[in-house]
């Protein structure tokens, strides 16, 4: 028999960064069973008392399948860790259709030094989630965030609908392949309104490559015709086999936390992240029906909102909210 798991014990061991204890936690907040809620409310409050301003930096890569996001996300993690920073990788990777777990194959791609207890690599399955994302990505990124300096969410690659990833993360990445259409697609699916940076991958290719980061800076030049914005995405190229461009993203996405840290508006995004992150898994839980019980969509992302603001997380605010019909 399993002796009771200590909370407050494991959220002291995963602030530690220790390996078997974020494992763990992550564990504990994609487990479904009712019996595991309370831990998990119970372990991201004790996480909360990191402070924001201690939790890691969150960014998130998205694009279409084929892109090389796996192959980006191994280099960006090897040279953040040659920088000296710790990097938490949360990747989601497709269901299978058969036992509903992660088919590993983008985590298969990123490069793991065993021996790099500064390096911690997650795979989730999606849960068939159209998102990119899983359930328990949210939840799985507060506890990152309290063990890593940078944390990375990686998508699952399915293309146009993938737009969760901005309700976890503080920084979008959006990576895109030369000679392959998708910013005629993203344009036509208004995707290029999300991302905080853009990346042109496999910039070796050479004229095909070039070509494409022209097309991204007209298609942007459009976008913005109206006025300048606060933050305009930069576009960066980039080749994961040699490195190239890796440090100009970093530098990149680094500058865009600190834009957000001078106009003040981090702890803002990530209220507005944490309560609409809360409204999709009431939505997932109760379905539409349990939506119109509570008010409706307006109503419930009110008071999450004010949730978050008081303090609580996502997982905590959904909690508080469970409608009186719904059995445990």
């Amino acid at each position: 028999m399993k002796p009771p798991l200590d909370v407050v014990e494991l959220a002291r061991r995963v602030e530690a960064a220790e390996p078997a204890a974020v494992a763990r936690a992550i564990s504990l907040v994609e487990d479904r069973r009712p019996s595991a809620e309370a831990q998990s409310v119970e372990l991201l409050r004790e996480l909360r008392h990191v402070g924001q301003a201690a939790r890691g930096e969150r960014v998130g890569i998205t694009g279409p399948p084929g892109a090389g996001k796996s192959s980006l996300l191994s280099a960006l993690s090897r040279v953040a860790r040659e920088q000296g920073r710790t990097v938490g990788v949360l990747a989601v990777d497709p269901s299978s259709p058969r036992s509903g777990g992660a088919l590993l194959g983008d985590r298969a791609r990123i490069a793991i030094d065993a021996d790099d207890t500064g390096l911690f690599v997650r795979s989730m399955a999606s849960g068939g989630d159209l998102g990119g994302l899983s359930r328990a990505a949210g939840a799985a990124v507060e506890v990152l965030a309290a063990a890593y300096e940078l944390v990375v969410v990686e998508t699952t690659g399915v293309g146009q609908s993938e737009t969760d990833v901005e309700h976890v993360a503080d920084t979008v990445v959006l990576v895109i392949q030369p000679a392959s259409g998708d910013v005629l697609q993203f344009l036509k699916a208004g995707i290029l309104e999300i991302p905080d940076v853009l990346v042109v991958n496999k910039s070796d290719l050479g004229a095909v490559a070039e070509r494409a980061r022209s097309e991204l800076v007209s298609a942007l030049d459009a976008i913005y015709a109206g006025g300048a914005p606060d933050w305009r995405p930069p576009v960066v190229s980039t080749s994961a086999p040699t490195a190239a461009g890796i440090e100009e993203l970093i530098e990149v996405i680094d500058n865009h936390r600190a834009h957000l840290d001078a106009e003040h508006a981090l702890a803002a995004r990530r209220t507005r992240s944490a309560a609409a992150w809360a409204l999709r898994l009431f939505t997932q839980r109760y379905g539409d029906v349990g939506v119109d019980v509570a008010g409706g969509r307006d109503a419930l992302l009110a008071r999450f909102t004010k949730a978050v603001e008081g303090g609580a997380t996502a997982v905590e605010a959904v909690a508080a909210e469970r409608p009186a019909y719904a059995s445990r």
